[in-house]
């Protein structure tokens, strides 16, 4: 089951060099989420932001993944919905027996939104 339910779409994953992935995604402004996060100023909730970086890793090994430490996580731009639906995720994954590590960089134009260092598992 989708956890987040069409609060966005992928549009394209290319690979741009080895581990390298560039995946391009909107996000749905009527999204129930976005009611109570925030009514009339919406917000991608954080926790949301993590979770499509988890769901495209996935896609990309094509196997599920168990988040096991976030080493570094920064929130750098307020992503509204209405304003920049479209969003840029730069992934390095980084696969070593069961552990994936996985360097993300999501923005929009020129701005950069979310960086983060996190390892996650085979499940």
């Amino acid at each position: 089951m989708d956890i987040l339910n069409g609060f966005y779409i992928l549009n394209s994953c290319d690979n741009t060099a080895e581990g390298n992935y560039s995946a391009m995604i909107t996000l749905d402004p009527e999204h129930e989420i976005f009611s109570g996060h925030f009514p009339g100023n919406p917000v991608a909730p954080g926790v949301c932001m993590m979770q499509i970086v988890k769901d495209v890793t996935e896609r990309i090994l094509e196997r599920k993944l168990f988040l096991t430490s976030a080493n570094n996580v920064k929130f750098m731009a307020i992503i509204n919905p209405e304003e920049t639906p479209g969003l840029k995720l730069d992934l390095d994954i980084k696969t070593d027996g069961e552990q994936v590590k996985v360097k993300n960089v999501t923005s929009f134009g020129e701005t950069i939104a979310l960086k983060m260092s996190v390892n996650y598992k085979f499940i």
